[in-house]
């Protein structure tokens, strides 16, 4: 019954898939800095500009108006509060939803909206089988009609569904693996991961990393067993000390993905917690969400960097011009 309900979910954006018009570059140039209200992530558009915050939705034109939000999205905002980097694609835009609390993840979905009125249109379940245990960032593979999850609690790997089934395809490995992913994107056959990996407290700064998914082979989901986790670093012990085990559907494997360090976000105005990424359709600009001026514990503000200034936290885009 899931995988009927996840059919649903990205059917429409498998009717249509379409060469993307969007392309990596390997040398970006800052041209501008945009402020924003949101604080999670960026998805383009040829009109507009989506930011997500944790609880909310904003659309601003690509002159830094904003136009329209979208402030109490969640449908039952008692199990979910958390959205992170978001993808939009044949006018609705992806999102990935969950409890966040304190560097984990809970009641994971993926919800819908629509791009002209940032209103929810359907909110469905994702496969736990995968392994995942959270969602930083959703994104669309344009080219192969396959969605990608990310996940901060363990970026170790990446999950990716058929666009075309609405089935869970696989998950790729991330060798190596950049810490604490927060955003996604994909095109040209390649996923770009930006890695909440610098120290703000020392000012270093946050990364970009680049890895190739031309070849995505199925794996699926297969019966099998596999050991119950406490956490999702550890196991959870019997009566007898050994780790408890479960039967039932288990990842049926997984592909390896070579990351590699696109760029070092060295031009931010102060290192802070970068978040999600993008690049526009119409001039491959990649355009990249950062927050300053807070602390912040496990993924969570804890409020401004007042010796510094800071009366609350800043979230500007970062709109980079493709030099080559």
């Amino acid at each position: 019954m899931r995988l009927r309900y996840i059919y649903f979910l990205f059917a429409l954006g498998a009717s249509s898939i379409a060469a993307s018009a969007q392309h990596v570059g390997s040398e970006y140039r800052l041209k501008a800095v945009m402020p924003v209200e949101g604080r999670q992530g960026i998805a383009i558009d040829s009109n507009y500009y989506y930011v997500s915050d944790t609880r909310a939705l904003y659309k601003y034109d690509k002159s830094g108006r904003l136009v329209q939000k979208n402030d109490a999205p969640f449908q039952h905002p008692e199990i979910a509060n958390h959205f992170g980097d978001i993808d939009v694609w044949n006018g609705e835009i992806y999102c990935g939803i969950e409890r966040f609390e304190y560097g984990r993840g809970y009641n994971i979905a993926v919800s819908i909206y629509d791009a002209g009125t940032l209103e929810w249109k359907r909110d469905l379940p994702w496969a736990p089988e995968s392994g995942q245990v959270e969602v930083s960032g959703i994104a669309v593979d344009r080219d192969r009609g396959m969605v990608w999850m990310s996940d901060w609690v363990d970026s170790r790997y990446a999950y990716c569904y058929d666009l075309a089934t609405g089935r869970y395809h696989t998950k790729m490995q991330c060798a190596p693996t950049p810490y604490w992913c927060q955003g996604i994107f994909i095109a040209d056959g390649k996923i770009l991961f930006s890695a909440d990996d610098g120290e703000a407290a020392y000012n270093l700064p946050d990364n970009i990393y680049v890895a190739s998914i031309a070849e995505v082979p199925y794996t699926g989901l297969v019966e099998g067993e596999e050991v119950v986790k406490d956490t999702p670093f550890s196991v959870k012990l019997g009566a007898d000390g050994k780790p408890e085990m479960r039967r039932g559907l288990v990842a049926g494997g997984a592909m390896r993905g070579e990351v590699s360090l696109l760029r070092s976000m060295t031009d931010f105005r102060r290192a802070g917690e970068i978040e999600g990424l993008a690049i526009d359709p119409v001039n491959d600009d990649l355009v990249v969400l950062n927050n300053r001026g807070t602390s912040i514990v496990l993924g969570m503000s804890q409020g401004p960097l007042t010796e510094e200034g800071y009366t609350g936290e800043v979230h500007e885009l970062y709109i980079y011009e493709k030099v080559k």
